[in-house]
């Protein structure tokens, strides 16, 4: 078999079998009609969606922030690319890999609204800003700014910049239901000084669903000569934005959130005029210093992985992000209003829904979140995660697409007789 041959033998064993549509042509061009609001409540839509999963039947779940499910049409590609890679083995790796990765990260970049010379495949959000935070050429004194409400693993990767290089951290506290988007730009501004060298913002937090004011806060601190790192970990594939529009320098998500990849896979943005100054984790002198390609040398590992992006992007397009950002959001104020102002049941997201996209954070006076999480498994069969940081004191919520309001008002019920 000459290498032509191999390629239209690799091509078929990987790309072979058709992806499964989520809507039939009929569907979609009765739906294609209805505003993506509209659409968000209509039951119809969503339940087909819900289809396309096998989802759990003895519990509710309510936890998919921290990895939702692929859909069934693309898990049976990425079990089907898991085999064909594992068939060809090493010849695979050899031979086409590279190419292969080249594609589907184009594919990723044309997602995210930018060049496929600023982004690389990652595991996870984790892994991009961490990348990011090491690369900067710290110097003793310098300063970076960040938030408590900031992941932990971020949060934890300054501090181990400041106990090897002498970086300041300085963390400052978001207003949970801010009156504008001045208020919290300025509590960013606030920590600003001639040293500061980075600074750290979520797109969304993760433990209460805050949507922050990015392209602001980097427009103020750019002004200010700093550069910004947005963690996008719940905000990409769930909000319909592009990253160059955000003004930032840095980006990093995890697709195994709201794209519906398998596990472990994550995307690093880095602005093209910023990559020469970042130090790579490690060493690859086969790439010029000018390459993001140079962040990226991760030796052998899940290409498969790799692949099942591209099914995930497709199977994520046939829906429109537009009518996921509508859904996820409708799906949060569904519940959320119903219990805002119920004695003893305190929500740590804020009541402006254009602030909020799926994710939630309540509680409940006097219940320890740990308890409060217990409870609704134990006694309601709802899974959720308990939340007790930076002065948030509940569990979150995380609704997916395909979620009912029958398992909502399940939860609108519990959280009522637990408050009661």
């Amino acid at each position: 078999m000459d290498k032509r041959d191999f390629l239209r033998t690799v091509g078929g064993a990987l790309g072979g079998a058709t992806l499964g549509l989520v809507f039939t042509p009929a569907q979609l061009r009765a739906f294609s009609a209805l505003p993506a609001d509209t659409l968000a409540a209509r039951a119809d839509f969503w339940d087909t969606l819900r289809t396309k999963y096998r989802l759990p039947s003895d519990f509710i779940h309510l936890e998919h922030g921290y990895y939702s499910m692929q859909a069934e049409p693309v898990l049976e590609r990425f079990i089907g690319h898991v085999r064909a890679v594992n068939l060809l083995s090493s010849r695979y790796m050899r031979t086409v890999q590279g190419t292969n990765k080249a594609r589907v990260q184009a594919r990723l970049a044309a997602l995210a609204g930018c060049t496929p010379d600023e982004v690389i495949i990652t595991r996870n959000t984790t892994e991009s800003l961490d990348t990011v935070i090491s690369g900067v050429d710290w110097k003793a004194g310098d300063e970076a700014v960040m938030a408590v409400h900031d992941y932990g693993a971020m949060l934890d990767q300054f501090a181990l910049m400041g106990r090897r290089w002498g970086v300041v951290n300085r963390t400052v506290t978001v207003p949970l239901d801010p009156r504008s988007d001045d208020e919290i730009v300025q509590v960013y501004a606030n920590a600003i000084t001639p040293r500061t060298r980075l600074l750290m913002v979520c797109h969304m937090i993760n433990i209460t669903g805050h949507v922050l004011p990015v392209r602001k806060i980097c427009d103020m601190a750019h002004a200010r000569g700093v550069p910004v790192m947005v963690d996008g970990a719940h905000a990409f594939a769930q909000l319909d934005f592009r990253i160059p529009d955000l003004g930032c320098d840095f980006y990093g998500a995890s697709l195994h959130k709201w794209l519906g990849t398998p596990l472990g896979a994550g995307l690093l943005y880095v602005r093209r005029d910023r990559v020469e100054a970042l130090w790579p984790l490690y060493g690859d002198e086969g790439q010029p210093l000018t390459s993001i390609a140079k962040l990226n040398h991760t030796g052998t590992h899940p290409v498969h992985t790799d692949l099942a992006i591209e099914d995930a992007i497709t199977f994520h397009e046939e829906i429109g992000i537009q009518r996921k950002e509508a859904r996820l959001r409708w799906l949060q104020q569904y519940w959320t209003t119903r219990v805002r102002g119920v004695p003893r049941i305190r929500l740590f997201t804020p009541s402006d829904p254009m602030r909020t996209g799926a994710i939630a954070n309540v509680g409940i006076d006097g219940m320890p979140p740990g308890e409060l999480a217990v409870a609704l498994m134990d006694r309601f069969q709802i899974f959720t995660v308990a939340i007790d940081t930076a002065g948030v004191t509940g569990v979150r919520i995380t609704p997916q697409l395909f979620t009912t309001t029958a398992e909502l008002d399940a939860l609108v019920r519990a959280l009522t007789l637990l408050a009661s």
